[in-house]
């Protein structure tokens, strides 16, 4: 995603960045994900990560979008 106005904020695994995009969607913070190993699996290629996936978001929405994952993510370590 290069030149463009987007920035990747996060790389795990499917259940956590579902958990993550809701809340973000929550905040009204519009996030794309990226799965580069399922985009794999459907031209016919394999990927040696599976499983993860990346958040981007507009740079404007940055710094909001990173409290949320800070918060939401410590919050599932404690």
């Amino acid at each position: 995603m290069k030149d463009s106005n987007y920035v990747k904020v996060f790389t795990g695994s499917f259940i956590l960045v579902q958990r993550l995009t809701n809340e973000l969607e929550t905040a009204n913070i519009n996030a794309i994900i990226k799965d580069e190993s399922e985009s794999g699996r459907l031209a016919g290629f394999g990927s040696s990560i599976q499983g993860q996936q990346e958040i981007f978001v507009n740079k404007e929405e940055e710094q909001a979008a990173l409290k949320i994952i800070t918060a939401v993510t410590s919050e599932l370590e404690a």
